[in-house]
């Protein structure tokens, strides 16, 4: 049976070129043009690769007109909150949610995996007082591909495991080391009683000797299972994101034979960019600029104004057309915060006036610029007492499931090459 194809014609000389059209099992059909430069002499040309499918994945699947996401065809809203982000791991990592004893084995696992070496916590003392996270936290997990420098053996199946769920551990335990470092607090070690993201909460907000600070008035940095739970379902909801900047760079390192963990650290150094992972540090930055809820509808007519350089942030997505399916299972969790936290924030307050005064505005829906998950992650976060300095660190330690499954992936794909994309030159 006859596959389908595509037929080029170059029309300056009549020439046709016929190519197979691959279909996925969802998502639009791709043009197989491997061949296209030998068949023609030619490139395509497509900037920032909006058209171009780099790779062929099982993993995460995003239709932005249907604003649907899904990881193993399991739906977000399915198991953000309802699934701990550790289960989210072992189904994005080995293709099913895991059974309860499965679950427990994991968790275990992580925990006894989460300490590092003393050698790389003396790294720290190397950065300059108030460093930013990010930037200490690449260079970190750089540096553990010294302390763990062996070849990996693709067919060693115990060796590949071990690789991906020792990242998996240990980055929250650097990201918090990388925090405290910066503000210049005694680094506090991972408790092994608690599980994954109460410890990363614990890390943080632990005081030397494991104590946990009485602020007084009935306040105190004891941390409620609200939070815990939250910033569980943020760590899900960023876990992998199909082929964004950050993993298309892990592919493309990781396609030059580097070390898993140099892969990873150049997807950190990706996912800093504002226009990436540091856009919820850009909400809050905003949220602040507008300064009180009077000023809202000055800030929106602003942002209609072609003739102005304003424009709100945390809102639209270059691939979801209509909503951000995270954003909406953010949105819940920011209510019930609100709620359960008794918050009463003029931040939340003016975030809230934002959401409202945009998603009533035609000039906002026509163009389909509803609030994203940026919008909420900034938040919530800094309705947990998150620093808004690790709102990205928080972003990479949700991402580092999706980067190490991405690079498991194209390492056992038997077709994988060298990234190497050509140009048009128009230079001398």
């Amino acid at each position: 049976m006859k596959k389908d194809t595509f037929t080029l014609t170059d029309n300056r000389n009549g020439k046709s070129y016929e190519y197979p059209i691959l279909d996925g099992t969802r998502g639009p059909s791709v043009v197989d043009i491997r061949t296209f430069y030998k068949d023609t002499g030619m490139f395509t040309y497509d900037p920032g690769y909006t058209s171009t499918a780099a790779c062929e994945s099982k993993i995460t699947f995003i239709d932005g007109e249907k604003s649907e996401l899904k990881y193993r065809g399991n739906d977000i809203a399915d198991l953000a909150g309802k699934h701990s982000y550790l289960d989210v791991c072992y189904m994005l990592m080995r293709g099913r949610l895991p059974s309860k004893e499965e679950s427990k084995g994991f968790d275990l696992e992580i925990r006894h995996r989460s300490f590092v070496h003393e050698g790389l916590i003396r790294l720290f003392d190397a950065f300059p007082d108030h460093a930013h996270p990010m930037a200490t936290l690449g260079s970190a997990v750089m540096a553990l591909a010294t302390f763990y420098k062996e070849h990996l053996n693709l067919e060693d199946e115990n060796q590949f495991k071990e690789m991906r769920r020792r990242i998996i551990a240990k980055m929250p335990t650097i990201a918090a080391m990388a925090y405290r470092n910066s503000i210049g607090v005694p680094l506090i070690y991972p408790d092994v009683d608690r599980y994954f993201t109460e410890n990363f909460l614990y890390m943080l907000r632990a005081y030397p000797g494991g104590k946990m600070k009485n602020l007084g008035n009935g306040l105190n940095e004891e941390i409620k299972q609200v939070e815990v739970d939250a910033l569980d379902a943020i760590f899900t909801l960023h876990a992998d994101h199909e082929q964004n900047a950050s993993t298309t760079t892990v592919r493309n390192v990781a396609s030059t034979e580097a070390h898993p963990y140099v892969a990873i650290a150049s997807g950190i150094a990706a996912l800093w960019g504002s226009a990436h992972g540091g856009a919820n540090e850009k909400v809050m930055d905003q949220l602040r600029l507008i300064g009180d809820i009077k000023n809202v509808d000055t800030y929106i007519a602003k942002a209609k104004d072609k003739n102005d350089p304003f424009r709100l942030m945390g809102f639209g997505h270059r691939v979801y057309k209509n909503r951000d399916p995270r954003a909406e299972s953010l949105k819940k969790l920011q209510d019930k915060l609100r709620e359960e936290l008794n918050l009463d924030s003029k931040l939340l307050d003016i975030a809230a006036a934002v959401e409202k005064a945009a998603l009533s505005d035609d000039y906002f829906k026509s163009r389909g610029l509803y609030p994203n998950i940026d919008f909420y992650s900034g938040v919530i976060l800094t309705a947990l007492r998150i620093p808004v300095e690790m709102f990205t660190p928080i972003f990479v330690i949700g991402r580092t499931v999706g980067w190490i499954t991405q690079w498991s992936e194209l390492k056992q794909d038997p077709t994988t090459k060298i990234a190497r994309p050509r140009q048009l030159y128009t230079g001398k």
